[in-house]
């Protein structure tokens, strides 16, 4: 039986995420032992304190948030295996739980991109590596794109205030700011933070700025009348591989050890990317329309009652916008809602189709399979067996 610590901060959903990964993998060996640590604790006890916990608890294994000038060297001295979950720096002397940091700013940055955005900013923190990292894969991507004058990045806050920011400090940026502009927050706390400064200020959400943040913490993405877009890292695999990694030093502490790279999933969109970068107004309001009301039933005649404008000048305009119809923008967002559906519950296709007031499932069955290529109890097998993998 491995008995493992965990010094983490599970006020995150993130800690969560990773501890079930990491009970998934040891339930199909064993029941593992698994204990808990808040990092202020361990900033109270320091590292010798850990060690001695640790042994009174008969501890094989500690994974945790560690402060660059920790000893970690520490806990190999003392027969106990250590692996540092990314909080300032990475280490050298042990493994990381990391994370593909660029690849997940590339992946937000193409989102906006595609959505005609021209002003792009990054809202985190300063001197942190996942932020740091973060930040320079959405940077590359807009520069890529040939709009690297037009980047705007606020990384004037310390890890140390993550549960507060500098209201005016921020304010003075976002009013400072061109608009609309795209900005990517380095997780959702921040992000979550950054809506509350533009609500402050009376700046629109998404209209004006479009927030997306990084985890995909349903508790802070869901707060508020605009909710949060967010990008799903696989934080439960990567809980599983560090599973792995823990027994495979526990059995061998000198057997090789790499970093467990969390990898970027999708973007789960909500209101705050609910927009594109466009100065008409009547087809923002469409937009908005079909993205708060897509699991109704609805039809591009509501949408036309919404935005007070004759079918044949909405499709133009709405067209050149978004580069599809209204039908087709409808149907897609009633997809990806459908598709988190299937994913995320056990509900048969029929109960779900009829929630979103489609009442002909072999019609929605056929326009699922046009978009992901597959039908939908198809698609459902395929997730969960890639979750499983």
């Amino acid at each position: 039986m491995i008995r493992v610590l965990i010094i983490s901060d599970f006020t995150e959903s993130f800690s969560h995420k990773l501890l079930a990964g990491i009970v998934d993998y040891s339930r199909r060996k064993e029941q593992w032992i698994v204990r808990r640590m808040p990092p202020e604790y361990k900033a109270k006890i320091g590292i010798p304190g850990v060690i001695h916990v640790a042994k009174d608890w008969d501890i094989d294994a500690v994974i945790g948030q560690f402060e660059p000038t920790d000893d970690v060297g520490l806990f190999a001295e003392n027969g106990i295996v250590a692996i540092a979950q990314d909080y300032k720096k990475k280490f050298t002397t042990i493994p990381n739980i990391t994370a593909d940091y660029i690849g997940t700013g590339r992946m937000a940055a193409k989102f906006f991109l595609d959505r005609g955005f021209r002003n792009f900013g990054f809202f985190g923190f300063n001197d942190v590596c996942w932020s740091d990292e973060r930040c320079e894969g959405f940077r590359r991507e807009v520069e890529a794109a040939g709009f690297g004058d037009s980047f705007y990045a606020y990384r004037m806050q310390e890890i140390a205030m993550v549960w507060h920011y500098q209201r005016n400090r921020v304010r003075e940026w976002l009013q400072m700011i061109p608009k609309p502009i795209a900005i990517m927050a380095c997780d959702d706390n921040q992000g979550s933070n950054l809506i509350e400064a533009c609500h402050g200020l009376g700046i629109k959400i998404p209209s004006e700025v479009s927030v997306m943040g990084v985890d995909n913490d349903e508790s802070l993405c869901n707060l508020g009348s605009a909710t949060l877009s967010s990008v799903q890292i696989d934080i439960e695999e990567g809980g599983r591989q560090t599973a792995a990694l823990v027994e495979k030093l526990v059995a061998d502490p000198a057997a090789p050890a790499e970093d467990v790279v969390l990898k970027p999933v999708k973007i789960v969109s909500r209101m705050s990317t609910a927009a594109f970068a466009t100065n008409d107004q009547q087809i923002l309001k469409a937009i908005l329309y079909i993205h708060k009301n897509a699991l109704k039933k609805i039809s591009v005649s509501d949408v036309m009652a919404e935005a007070a404008l004759s079918r044949r000048l909405l499709e133009r305009r709405f067209k050149s916008v978004t580069g599809k119809t209204l039908y087709e923008y409808i149907t897609d967002q009633k997809l990806r809602h459908f598709a988190e559906q299937l994913e995320e519950t056990d509900e048969q296709v029929i109960n779900i189709a009829l929630s979103m007031g489609e009442n002909d499932t072999k019609s929605i069955s056929r326009r699922f399979k046009q978009l992901y290529g597959c039908t939908p109890v198809e698609w459902r097998e395929k997730q969960r067996k890639n979750k499983s993998v």
